[in-house]
């Protein structure tokens, strides 16, 4: 059985950002030559999330702001993570909604996903340096 491992490095404009990685993940399992095998993807951090969605614009801002209902950024003493001195407990409760990671299965050098899957980096408290994981093993 082979090994792989690599972390991906992204640093958002904005708080809250939704990323297509398929294309870097693509690039991964070429890289890691493995053509039948199981890849992990996962964020580092705990307030970011790697999950699998649709590529659709609108979605992406439905994501948004259901996330921001179900826990809003402000006020900030609304929350009792925040009373440590922190302004993102909000960014912990969206990342445990959208998940921690993913793993797919690959197949003949490819990942095996639904016709309009794809997978996503989903920041939630960024502006800063996070990383993501991508573990492949397999032959």
């Amino acid at each position: 059985m082979k090994t792989y491992r690599k972390e991906l490095v992204f640093n958002t404009d904005t708080r809250i950002a939704f990323i297509n990685i398929t294309p870097q993940i693509d690039t991964c399992i070429k890289e890691s030559k493995i053509k039948e095998g199981m890849i992990l993807v996962n964020p580092m951090h705990i307030t970011a999330s790697v999950f699998i969605n649709d590529d659709e614009h609108g979605l992406h801002n439905d994501f948004t702001k259901w996330l921001e209902h179900l826990a809003p950024h402000s006020p900030i003493k609304q929350y009792r993570h925040n009373d440590t001195g922190e302004d993102n407990a909000d960014s912990h409760l969206k990342r445990q909604i959208m998940g921690r990671e993913v793993v797919v299965a690959i197949t003949d050098g490819a990942l095996d996903l639904g016709t309009w899957e794809q997978i996503f980096y989903g920041e939630f408290d960024g502006q800063r340096r996070k990383r993501v994981l991508v573990k492949i093993i397999g032959e």
